[in-house]
């Protein structure tokens, strides 16, 4: 079973540190002595996930390393080819590009854009950034974006080709993913959403389109604590945002629950490995957990070594 964690896992201590990028890379050394498959990065407004991720490849033999995820806006897909690729050949091909949509809302507020028709953006990007990274050049004009390039975009040492794996909750998401992408990141999509919905849906609109089987590289989140009730608390604030979110509230909607907290796996070992257990029976190909820091520094540790242990046996 591959598991791997989301870094950073604990926004507020990691603005405390004197390095962040250290802290990362130590990190990462931390998940990889404890057995797990891959570290993850998460972009915000702070440090850089993918130069971040190539940093810790580096450093740090012998785990994947990834994004989950990197925001296409205001990205241009020449400009994230050049980052992955260069990102691929520092790791010697341990490195996946995850990629997501941003909320109209976010987008406007944050970069003064008026966002293009969202899911065709998606589906264009998806097609420029495929180019560049399947041969080296691309010639692409869209109804949202221009893509054109005079040189070759290939980073020497950058192979296999960089993965790429989309962001999903809902059909056009999921279609996206499945016809022009690696694979899905899916977020908010319980065992059986995954099992009746997700996976089907992705799998279905890869193989329409002639595309191998796609990873499914689920977002889950989870704890080892006995503190239940102050990490449930935390928990739910941190994933307030996403329950009237609509692709969002439809996916919880489909798992038949109301409040997104009640997918995160809080209390002893056998929970979590339940939890572990149930996803990938459920479709996964892969996990990447979140939340791990919403009990103690010692409750974290906890729960990368049984991750790790489960990931160890199969």
């Amino acid at each position: 079973m591959r598991i791997g964690v989301a870094l950073p896992t604990d926004f507020t201590r990691l603005s405390q540190e004197a390095n962040s990028v250290d802290t990362l890379i130590g990190q990462v050394k931390e998940l990889a002595d404890a057995g797990l498959s891959a570290a993850w990065f998460t972009q915000r407004f702070d440090h850089d996930a993918i130069t971040v991720a190539a940093l810790a490849a580096r450093e740090v033999p012998g785990i994947d390393i990834g994004t989950a995820v990197v925001p296409i806006y205001p990205r241009h897909p020449i400009a994230l080819s050049m980052q992955a690729q260069t990102a691929q050949a520092a790791s010697h091909g341990r490195f996946t590009l995850g990629v997501g949509l941003s909320t109209k809302s976010f987008v406007e507020q944050t970069y003064g854009l008026a966002p293009h028709p969202r899911v065709r953006h998606l589906r264009e990007h998806l097609e420029a950034l495929r180019s560049l990274l399947e041969t080296g050049s691309v010639d692409f004009s869209g109804e949202t974006l221009v893509a054109k390039t005079s040189l070759s975009t290939t980073v020497p040492g950058a192979r296999p080709r960089v993965p790429v794996l989309v962001a999903v909750a809902g059909e056009q998401t999921l279609r996206a993913a499945g016809e022009l992408a690696d694979g899905a990141l899916p977020i908010m999509s319980g065992p059986r959403t995954l099992a009746e919905y997700t996976v089907p849906t992705l799998t279905r609109h890869a193989e329409a389109a002639g595309r191998p089987a796609p990873r499914v590289a689920v977002i889950v989140s989870g704890v080892v604590t006995a503190d239940v009730a102050g990490a449930r608390a935390r928990a739910e604030q941190n994933m307030a945002p996403y329950k009237n979110l609509p692709a969002y509230r439809a996916a919880l909607d489909r798992e038949g629950i109301d409040n997104p907290v009640d997918l995160v796996a809080i209390g002893d070992e056998e929970l979590l490995a339940a939890q572990v257990a149930a996803y990938f029976e459920a479709g996964a190909t892969e996990l990447i957990y979140t939340q791990t820091a919403i009990g103690s520094p010692e409750d974290e540790r906890r729960t990368w070594k049984l991750l790790g242990e489960l990931a160890a046996r199969g």
